[in-house]
């Protein structure tokens, strides 16, 4: 399933404060960029994440947020630096810009 347009508005709308913000369409998902430094992902299956890199990471665990992770073709269990938003943070798109900010410095 690939991410539609009203996703790719949504992300715009959501993330607006941190113009210039540029989207590229990736293996059925999107990267989300600000001045150029990819820092959320949206998921084929729509789900948001925000790049947790550094000491953000922690943060967004201690929080509560979920890590991404996947099961690798021989079965070992791999997590990468994104973590999904909130369901109450993608509804506050003064929050989600703040919470984006600390992952851009971190990056």
């Amino acid at each position: 399933m690939a991410v539609s347009d009203a996703q790719i508005a949504f992300v715009h709308d959501l993330f607006a404060d941190l113009a210039p913000l540029t989207t590229r369409k990736m293996f059925g998902g999107l990267g989300v960029y600000a001045d150029g430094t990819i820092f959320a992902l949206v998921m084929s299956d729509g789900t948001l994440r925000l790049k947790g890199a550094a000491a953000v990471g922690a943060i967004f665990e201690r929080e509560g947020w979920e890590r991404w992770t996947y099961t690798r073709k021989d079965g070992a269990l791999s997590s990468m630096p994104y973590w999904t938003l909130p369901d109450d943070i993608l509804d506050d798109p003064d929050r989600a810009c703040n919470w984006a900010r600390q992952a851009l410095a971190a990056l």
